[in-house]
């Protein structure tokens, strides 16, 4: 075994344990919880390796590191999610890999997303982002809609073709009332959650927590968390 598969096997074994712990100490199957790795700024190999050590959803947040990684581990039986801030030049390419893109969180971008899956004969996979720290009618500092939006987005996700609504995705917010509160930030959003469920149940997919609030996630109940730095270790700095 190499030194850095050795490592990657060290770091989710950790990352398996708290997953694990956190759902026993919630009452919950660790079934329950799908872990997907977040590996931007991370080269192909690392994707490789830890598709070797049984991790099947990885996560981008740029379409440039994105595209070229996707492309060398086609061959790989894997689930890719986007959950960066997207821009309506770059769907066509994000549409190509991508089989889940959680930060929908305005209509320019169902539309632009809609006509990218219809051109690609693909169903895409959507998550509305939520922003907790957003006033109404305006979008978040990080992305996302403000709760109030919610139901207007998800429709147009439901309606566009090509489009499947699959549920919530918020990030912990630095500011507003829930700044520092990791855990009431996502027990509203699944409250949020439950409500989108009334007029859509298939939309059952809540994305929430990362490295260092996984915890708080899952015990509010969250179907996927997004770890990166407790799987690939501290990021490289970006030029």
């Amino acid at each position: 075994m190499t030194d850095r598969k050795a490592q990657l096997a060290a770091n989710l074994a950790q990352v398996e344990e708290r997953i694990t712990s956190a759902c026993a100490a919630a009452g919950r199957k660790r079934d329950e919880v799908t872990l997907i790795v977040v590996t931007k700024t991370y080269p192909a190999s690392d994707v490789r390796i830890l598709h070797e050590l049984g991790v099947r959803h990885v996560a981008e947040n740029r379409d440039q590191d994105a595209a070229p990684k996707a492309t060398a581990c086609a061959d790989l039986s894997l689930t890719w999610h986007f959950v960066g801030q997207l821009q309506t030049n770059k769907v066509r390419s994000v549409t190509s890999y991508a089989d889940v893109v959680q930060s929908v969180d305005r209509i320019k971008l169902v539309t632009a997303l809609s006509a990218a899956a219809v051109r690609a004969e693909r169903e895409l996979g959507c998550l509305v982002q939520v922003a907790l720290d957003a006033e109404s009618g305006e979008r978040g500092e990080r992305g996302g809609v403000a709760p109030d939006g919610i139901e207007e987005l998800a429709a147009a996700v439901d309606a566009a073709e090509g489009l499947r609504l699959d549920g919530l995705m918020t990030v912990a917010p630095l500011a507003g009332p829930f700044a520092g509160r990791q855990r009431a930030a996502f027990d509203r959003l699944m409250e949020l959650a439950g409500r989108l469920r009334t007029g859509h149940p298939a939309a059952n997919m809540v994305s929430a927590g990362m490295s260092a609030d996984l915890e708080d996630a899952v015990a509010a109940g969250a179907t996927h968390v997004r770890v990166g730095t407790a799987v690939l270790g501290v990021r490289p700095g970006l030029g």
